[in-house]
């Protein structure tokens, strides 16, 4: 087998991570911190991704070591860990997936320019066509439609974003003055964009589980090397399109006193119209691809993810009740999950950003403690001498989960007082 080959065949957790966090942070919050802050905020998007990094790093390690996912860790390390991520695991599944399927809903109304449908509705439709998917589909659908469509997306994107730049950033409004950063609003918008950025750190045991469920379609597994660099092509990935975004919010709204609107559907006819605005008609099928695939992909991995999740904890809570192996429970919490987050988005009235603001800041409070439990797991005994992370690896973690714990504190203080 050529390397080419080798290096395709390998691809796999590391781009469905790609694909599931390259949704809401980038799309929603990286667009409207350039429209809003402009280029300052390339700092935040830099922070978040590499004081993350190693959290989200050590889920490919540890289960490559031990050919356990970390939420199987978490457990070895003693049930109260476990008992701690479902908690935040029940917390987040009911706003991460209605967040997701709100915006892409807002997307496909205005892509297609449907009338007399809700937002509610038009979200049950995808939560339906996704859900057949995965449970007809499964892993092996998963993977090679997100090749597909991440390429789509990625170069999608490059042409926006190259277009954008070409046509130079839009003129202010006279007399424009630019939004404070360093207030409160600023303070906790900034939170918000770290908190998803590049995606929520719970989703570090998804990558172990996608690594396991690889491995069984595939002849054996990849080495260590082999799994760290599909992940390390995944992460970069997300971190380069987020500014991409960043680029285009700044160069199409900064400056012009636009404010993106928390409804799903409104903030969809913004974002498309006003990048065809500055560019031209003719750009708009470009920026109407980058955003819709963004968004349906996303929805695709985020829903596959929690299921798997869900029944890992359940199983691992309950092992004598909910076997660890079982199509049919795969496809029922695949339905249980369309169908309460489409209560949570009827009882949200489409109001997108009140369920983005829930879900990061609930992501970014428990992100240092979370990050903390991945570094036990990977420096544990379970893990070979050889596997544990590098001593400068290990130094980043303690370095983000400070960096994470102060912003945390300075955010409940605010709240507070």
């Amino acid at each position: 087998m050529s390397k080419t080959k080798a290096f395709l065949k390998n691809l796999g957790p590391g781009l469905l991570f790609a694909s599931m966090a390259i949704g809401t942070s980038h799309l929603v919050l990286s667009t409207k911190a350039g429209a809003q802050y402009g280029w300052i905020m390339i700092i935040p998007i830099i922070l978040a991704n590499v004081f993350k990094y190693p959290f989200f790093e050590f889920g490919v390690r540890y289960t490559h070591a031990t050919d356990k996912t970390l939420i199987e860790g978490y457990l070895n390390r003693g049930k109260g860990y476990l008992w701690f991520y479902a908690f935040i695991t029940l917390i987040t599944t009911f706003t991460i997936l209605a967040a997701l399927y709100t915006v892409t809903a807002g997307l496909l109304i205005n892509l297609f320019k449907i009338s007399g449908v809700s937002i509610a509705m038009t979200a049950s439709g995808l939560f339906v066509f996704i859900s057949l998917l995965l449970i007809i589909g499964r892993y092996k659908f998963l993977e090679n439609s997100l090749k597909i469509l991440v390429t789509i997306l990625f170069v999608a994107l490059v042409i926006t974003t190259i277009l954008v730049i070409f046509k130079g950033q839009v003129a202010s409004v006279e007399n424009f003055e630019p939004v404070a950063l360093f207030n409160e609003a600023g303070i906790l918008f900034v939170i918000s964009l770290m908190g998803w950025m590049p995606t929520t750190v719970e989703a570090s045991s998804w990558i172990s589980l996608w690594s396991i469920e690889k491995w069984k379609a595939k002849e054996g597994k990849p080495t260590l090397k082999q799994s760290l660099l599909d992940f390390n092509i995944g992460y970069i990935m997300t971190a380069v399109l987020a500014l991409f975004f960043l680029t285009i919010g700044v160069m199409t709204l900064y400056g012009t006193n636009t404010e993106l609107s928390g409804n799903a559907v409104t903030f969809a006819d913004q974002v498309v119209n006003l990048f065809t605005v500055h560019i031209g008609p003719w750009a708009y099928i470009f920026i109407a691809i980058s955003a819709f695939a963004t968004m349906f992909s996303t929805c695709m991995t985020a829903h596959d993810a929690v299921a798997r999740v869900s029944l890992d904890i359940i199983h691992l809570l309950f092992p004598k009740k909910i076997p660890r192996v079982k199509k049919a429970f795969y496809a029922l919490t695949v339905v249980v999950l369309a169908l309460t987050n489409f209560v949570v988005i009827s009882a949200f009235s489409a109001n997108m950003g009140q369920l983005v603001a829930l879900a990061t800041f609930v992501s970014f409070v428990v992100a240092p403690i979370i990050g903390y439990m991945n570094l036990l797991n990977v420096t544990s005994e379970d893990v070979p001498k050889a596997d544990h992370p590098k001593r400068w690896l290990q130094l980043l973690t303690y370095a983000g989960i400070v960096f994470l714990s102060l912003f945390s504190l300075l955010y409940f203080w605010m709240v507070v007082f």
